[in-house]
């Protein structure tokens, strides 16, 4: 017996099929190899400021002339310079450190969303996501003048007693924390709170039937549930963390820089174009790290059938 003819696709459906491809390769691939091809030039005093320059009606000469003018210097120097390795390192360990913090305010606010009354659930949404409608420099900016030495931070620790004298909150990491996990916390809430919101009542009762107590019915039955939306959140408040470079530009201090702040310094202070494509070439490496990890995790969960 002959197998089943498997069912041809019409041009419509693979019209909607290579729409996204189309997409992706002109709005991401093509810009991405431009950015690698100006990390393998050189700097030079010129507009654009790089060599060498890609003349497609030279032939084959000036294409051997633009390959052997590429090279990975660029990629050796940020290995080598402890300015770009401090701004890596001091921007995955504020990424970490914030979705840490992001986790522990986040998900408790998301389980409460959840459990509150049905009737109370949209207006508690609407709350997360109203200062989505303000625009988000006004936000960083609406933080500065909170947390200035006379402004209203201060203020309120001074009449409560808390302080003697007003402390300093801006140009310090705290300052960069409170920046982040204000501006992120919706991005981490709303997974989670969307995971258990599906979740099934009557898996609690049944372990209740069962004699399984509350804080243990919650971490067996509750944590594992709301695992792979605290993933997401995680990897949705993560990956732009690294890059982040308004609020620590605005809330932190010039003393260490973040890579998005080192990055916006070498394209349009030093204008070495190169070495900023090449910073950006290596954050996005470590970028799809992560996701990576997930879709590798996810392929497995799968696979299992949880």
């Amino acid at each position: 017996m002959s197998a089943p003819a498997t069912p041809r696709r019409s041009w419509g459906q693979r019209l909607v099929i290579l729409i996204p491809y189309l997409w992706l390769g002109v709005f991401f691939l093509v810009p991405f190899l431009l950015v690698v091809k100006i990390s393998l030039s050189q700097y030079a005093t010129a507009q654009p400021p790089y060599l060498p320059q890609l003349d497609l009606t030279g032939g084959i000469e000036a294409l051997r002339e633009f390959a052997s003018g590429l090279s990975f210097e660029n990629y050796a120097r940020l290995f080598s310079d402890a300015l770009y390795l401090t701004s890596y390192g001091r921007s995955l360990a504020i990424a970490l450190a914030s979705t840490a913090m992001l986790l522990l305010i986040g998900v408790p606010v998301a389980y409460a969303m959840a459990r509150a009354p049905r009737h109370w659930q949209g207006a508690l949404f609407m709350l997360i996501v109203l200062p989505f409608w303000t625009s988000f420099l006004i936000r960083v900016y609406a933080w500065m003048t909170i947390l200035q030495r006379d402004g209203l931070l201060n203020q309120a620790l001074l009449a409560l007693g808390i302080v003697d004298s007003p402390p300093v909150w801006l140009s310090t990491d705290t300052a960069i924390f409170i920046g982040i996990v204000y501006t992120y916390l919706p991005f981490m809430v709303l997974p989670v709170y969307a995971t258990l919101e599906r979740m099934d009542e009557s898996l609690l009762e049944a372990a209740a039937d069962l004699g399984c107590p509350r804080w243990k019915a919650f971490w067996l039955v509750t944590v594992p549930l709301a695992l792979p939306g605290a993933i997401a959140g995680s990897i949705l408040c993560f990956i732009p963390i690294v890059g982040e470079f308004v609020i620590p530009d605005l809330l932190g201090g010039s003393g260490a820089m973040m890579i998005g702040q080192t990055l916006w310094l070498e394209f349009f202070s030093n204008r070495d174009w190169p070495a900023a494509s090449a910073v950006a070439v290596v954050l996005l490496g470590i970028l799809v790290v992560p996701l990576v990890i997930y879709q590798h995790l996810q392929a497995r969960r799968l696979e299992r059938g949880d």
